[in-house]
């Protein structure tokens, strides 16, 4: 599946450059810090989800029409990674990157202080298209790690993302609590001002000794496509982790309106303190990631699915009290990264000089069915309440467990 290690992509129509004949090795401490990088960039997009409720009280918009921040921050996220990343096949990943912070700098800012809705969304959307940096580095890092590191390398930032995520929305519902929704937005900008010295200090500038690229910015885009057909399986892994995604933002934002809506009338600390218990990824997600390394990528990706369906249909039991949300949350949050890792996986073992550009596939596909997860959470508990998510839920989920077996059915034709 794909060229051979070292052959160019397509060479008579989709020149690039070929990488770094020896690019330095990152050591654990040095994967680690961009984790953590990727992790501060990542959590701008979770920062709203315990708070939701709030935000659309200060703006008097209705629980469907607030629905479009996430909404469009997840389809402007797909559409900057599809404009953007393949840029980092051929330009400095450092200039690339750090202009990107910049933008969202400004975003957070504007957010912060916005005294009219339609300015909140539109920085909430620039915010959306400038985040780069944590789809453009895996590729960045699974250039200068050993191939037998690299699920474990992955693993590690995905970890750094699932830390975003965790204390994105623990921290929010907390600030919130007692300083109001804009200090969230207040905090995001420092910590955001932290990743852009950090990545500054530690991302290589490009190497003088690599050759700039003869095509064309429009044809480069327009040879995804080609790139792909012959990359199915890196298609399929970018639609299972779009759908998984899916039902995380659904599960997130229908407790968000939930639990501090009448049904409930809880706390928007307390819903950031469920979050916490996602922090059992940190310890799960890079052990299940060389468990994948030695299982295979399909094949564990199915088992996942599995354990993330049965703790879907958990959900049913939030309807009795909303203490059993502890279940579901613990089962997805342990299954979700894992898929993540694992259809990574899938464009991460092809070859080092089309990497950004398959990664831009997979991630393009998974944002655009994240976005509707978005949409679904927010319409369909303002139409249906908690049980109409439930069942949005277990319908992604189902779709995701035969998008698995597929994935399975067709690796194992090809070995064969």
């Amino acid at each position: 599946m794909g060229s051979p290690p070292g052959a160019p992509y397509d060479a008579g129509f989709f020149k690039g450059p070929t990488p770094v004949s020896s690019p330095s090795s990152l050591s654990p401490r040095a994967v680690a810090l961009f984790a953590l990088a990727a992790g501060v960039v990542t959590a701008n997009a979770y920062y709203v989800h315990p708070i939701i409720g709030r935000v659309a009280e200060t703006f008097g918009v209705s629980a469907a029409e607030i629905g479009a921040v996430p909404a469009l921050n997840q389809t402007a996220l797909a559409l900057g990674v599809l404009f953007l990343l393949p840029l980092g096949d051929f330009v400095s990943n450092r200039k690339l990157v750090l202009t990107c912070l910049g933008v969202q700098l400004c975003a957070l800012i504007t957010m912060a202080v916005a005294q009219d809705y339609a300015l909140f969304l539109a920085a909430s959307t620039v915010l959306g298209f400038f985040t780069l940096t944590p789809y453009l580095l895996p590729a960045y890092v699974s250039k200068r790690v050993e191939a037998a590191q690299l699920g474990r390398a992955t693993a590690t930032l995905t970890t750094g993302v699932v830390a975003g995520v965790l204390l994105s929305r623990t921290g929010s519902g907390v600030i919130a609590q007692y300083a109001g929704w804009r200090a969230v937005y207040a905090v995001a900008a420092c910590l955001m001002a932290c990743a852009l010295i950090i990545l500054a200090w530690r991302l290589e500038g490009r190497s003088p000794s690599e050759p700039q690229p003869r095509t064309p910015y429009g044809r480069m885009i327009l040879a995804l496509g080609r790139l792909a057909l012959k990359h199915p399986q890196v298609i399929l892994s970018g639609a299972i982790q779009g759908l998984s995604f899916a039902i995380f933002l659904l599960l997130w934002l229908g407790l968000g309106l939930h639990l501090t809506g009448p049904a409930w009338n809880l706390g928007t600390d307390l819903v950031g303190g469920l979050s916490a218990l996602t922090a059992l990824n940190l310890f799960t997600t890079a052990r299940l990631g060389r468990w994948a390394d030695g299982l295979g990528a399909e094949r564990a990706r199915r088992r996942l699915a599995l354990l993330q369906f049965i703790g879907v249909l958990t959900l049913a039991l939030v309807h009795w009290h909303w203490l059993w949300v502890i279940l579901p949350i613990t089962l997805t949050c342990i299954a979700g990264p894992v898929i993540d890792v694992t259809g990574r996986m899938t464009a991460l073992r092809e070859d080092p000089a089309i990497r950004t550009r398959l990664m831009t596939l997979y991630t393009t596909i998974m944002f655009l069915l994240a976005g509707l997860g978005s949409a679904l959470g927010t319409s369909t508990y303002a139409r249906f309440g908690w049980n109409g998510i439930v069942l949005a839920a277990a319908g992604l989920s189902l779709l995701v467990l035969l998008g698995t077996q597929l994935g399975l059915r067709s690796q194992v034709n090809q070995s064969t």
